[in-house]
């Protein structure tokens, strides 16, 4: 907790002492309209990222995987995005190395080499899963139809779960 104090203390007085020492380079204006500047590509950078990454996390749904690295990229681009929104010449450069796609790689190879992702299974929630062309498939998504849903009618505790329902075409 006290290295986040310090973290939410340091950051904004480095910012403080680069934004001083670039204006009086280049002067007040021009610094403030690069600071603007660099968030606006940062978050075009960020939007397209941003987009290929759902892509790519549909696609591995769609084909029964677990999109766990997307997920991991969204949470990367999310920190990324948010430095870049926060004024200053240091944030945007940690926010642009947590969009460009080949720091991103190599921040989430750092921090996922130790890190393995697998379906859990736990006793008392083991159960089928019915397809919409009524198939039936263990609970690892793996193995399962993509358009896969749950079998609501049955549950552990007895209970009926009622609802309607309308197909739309």
């Amino acid at each position: 907790m006290k290295k986040f104090l310090l973290l939410f203390i340091a950051v904004p007085l480095i910012e403080m002492v680069v934004l001083i020492k670039v204006g009086q380079q280049i002067g007040a204006l021009p610094t403030v309209a690069l600071v603007v500047l660099t968030a606006v590509i940062g978050i075009s950078l960020l939007k397209q990222q941003g987009i290929a990454m759902l892509n790519r996390a549909n696609w591995k749904l769609n084909q029964g995987q677990i999109p766990a690295r997307e997920m991991a990229e969204g949470i990367v681009l999310a920190a990324g995005g948010a430095l870049l929104l926060t004024p200053g010449f240091v944030t945007d450069t940690l926010g642009f190395i947590c969009i460009l796609p080949g720091s991103r790689q190599f921040i989430l190879n750092q921090v996922l080499k130790n890190i393995s992702v697998s379906p859990t299974h736990q006793s008392n929630t083991q159960g089928q899963w019915q397809g919409i062309h009524g198939e039936q498939g263990p609970q690892d998504f793996s193995h399962s139809h993509p358009h896969s849903r749950p079998d609501l009618s049955k549950n552990r505790s007895g209970d009926v779960i009622d609802g309607e329902y309308e197909r739309k075409k």
